[in-house]
Formats: structure tokens, sequence, C-alpha cells
């Protein structure tokens, strides 16, 4: 088969990082068109420059990357360096980038690529707030017929929320936007919290990485050992859990997660539960499933992938 063709969407943040270099690791099983950055886990400038420190460090400068919504759609910005250090790529010294930045605006980078593929040829892939994909739905509502599928991390059900009792973040910082992606109709493959937790890098994975003695790898496990320690605080987890990763592996080894189609909605209007992220796991209203919502991964078949494909970088 040929390579899936995506659009990275994300605001790195360590675990951002590491879905970025794997899908990058990947060419037989995804092309990347792009990397469009979005305000969220850090403001704009930041997760702009990080996305190309990542492209460097795949060895990958020729990757095109676009800055795109510095705020969110009706809200103002919240961010979280509480978790990811006041850069957003805290634990690897990692050198500023020498690729440029592309003029064009991330939001106008994804309707001119979805216009001038086959319509579904193209899967959406966001990592942080849905701004960017938002907005462009918004302004060319043809291109959303045109999506393939959106693959996300965002959400929670049972695991509820890590930003407030009941939201999870990437949700959380503009829910509206989320509201729009997930009423748009385009087929949803969603990795909430529930899923994202059990990929926990407990330290013989993070060994693992460390020993693959290239730059990489030893630049993920300085990650995930500045990141872990806001989760073992938290949550008194063995490790750090490596949320976004999840969407690469699955357009890479979708047989190693489960879930259900489900029905889920966002909450816009209650600041209680701003965000949250209403999943109907029991089918208890008659609303029609609108995403396949995940539950389950196999965590030492996930963490095989990545190691495996962090060797070739």
């Amino acid at each position: 088969m040929a390579a899936r063709k995506i659009i990275i969407d994300t605001d790195p943040g360590q675990d951002d990082a590491v879905a970025i270099l794997l899908a990058l690791a990947s060419p037989e099983d995804v092309d990347v068109l792009g990397i469009t950055a979005v305000a969220g886990n850090v403001p704009l400038d930041l997760t702009a420059k990080n996305a190309r420190i990542v492209c460097e460090l795949a060895g990958q400068p020729d990757m095109p990357v676009f800055a795109g919504c510095d705020r969110p759609l009706g809200r103002d910005l919240v961010t979280a360096e509480h978790v990811h250090g006041k850069t957003g790529l805290d634990g690897p010294d990692l050198p500023d980038p020498t690729m440029p930045l592309q003029d064009q605006h991330a939001v106008d980078f994804i309707i001119d690529t979805l216009r001038s593929h086959d319509p579904g040829t193209v899967t959406l892939c966001p990592l942080g707030p849905l701004t960017n994909i938002a907005t462009a739905f918004q302004n060319a509502p043809d291109i959303v017929d045109r999506v393939q599928e959106i693959v996300l991390m965002g959400g929670a059900y049972f695991e509820v929320g890590n930003i407030t009792p009941t939201a999870e973040f990437n949700i959380y910082v503009d829910p509206e936007a989320a509201d729009i992606v997930f009423k748009s109709g385009v087929p949803l493959v969603v990795m909430p919290l529930d899923v994202t937790h059990k990929a926990l890098v407990t330290k013989p994975r993070n060994d693992a990485f460390r020993a693959l003695g290239t730059r990489a790898g030893t630049a993920v496990a300085e990650m995930t050992d500045f990141f872990e320690r806001f989760d073992k605080e938290k949550y008194g987890s063995a490790g750090a859990p490596l949320h976004d990763p999840c969407v690469t592996a699955y357009l890479i080894r979708p047989d190693l997660f489960s879930g259900r189609h489900v029905n889920v909605a966002i909450e816009t209007t209650s600041e209680l539960t701003m965000g949250m992220t209403v999943a109907d796991w029991w089918g208890v209203t008659d609303r029609p499933a609108n995403a396949l919502f995940i539950g389950d991964l196999d965590a030492d078949g996930f963490f095989d992938l990545l190691t495996e494909r962090l060797a070739r970088l």
C-alpha cells in the first residue's frame, strides 16, 4: 500500500515531538505533507520553533513547517508550561533551528493541500488544540468533504480531566474549535486520556530509547525524563504517558488499538464542565456515532514500534 498522506497539526510539547519523530521515521507508512503549528502547550512562536527543532533532529530540514493560529477561536489562550517547561521541549539541550518557517499561514496550507489532492486522500492529525483545523473548515467549507479522516489526540471518558476535573487539555484550550470539528461529519479517530495513559514510558522503555545511541534516541529519553516528573507527582504513575505518539502509531499499526464507535459531543457553555468530551460510551442516547473512541492499546507493541522506528533516525 502507498504511504498515507498526512498533515500533522501540533503544539510541541515533548510528546508531540515524539509523535513527529515517529512519523518522519516511517516514510513507508506515512507521507508527511507538512507540519502546521498551533498555540497550545506553549505560545505559537515556541510551537513553530519546536516543530522545526524536531524536524532537524530527525534529519529532515526540508520538511515544510507553517505557523497557524496564535489563540483559540473565542477565548484567551491557556498554556501548559507547568507540564512541558518554559520552552515546551525542556529536557534535552537542542540547538535552535536553522530551517526556515514557511511564509504561508498554516490554515491556508491546510486548505490548499486538501484542494490540490484527490478527495479522500489526505488525513489530518491534530496533536493539540483544534483551532487551525476548525478555522480551515470555517474559511473553506468545501474542504470538509475532501478530508479522508481526522486522527487526533484529545478528550477523555473514564479518565476525565487533566486540566480541569472534567476536561482534557487540548479540547479545553479551544472547545469551540473542537465542537466544529466533532460536528463536521469527517470520520474521526480519537485518542483520549483513557488510552494514552496506558502508553507509559517506564524506566526499561526509556532505557531502550537511550540505548539506541542516536541523537534522536537520547533526546527522546531526556524529554521523557523531564516530562515524567509531572505525571509521577500528579498520578503516581510509573512514567510519562506518550499521548500524541498514539496518533502516529495508529496510522502505522491500527491493530495495536481497540475502541468503539460512539457519539462524542463537546461542552462549550458550562464553566463547570467546559471542554468536556461527552462520550456516549454505553449508547444511552439516540445521537449518531461520530467518532471511533479508542479505549485500549497493546503497550508493549506500541513501544516496540516506537523504539524500532526511532533507531532509524
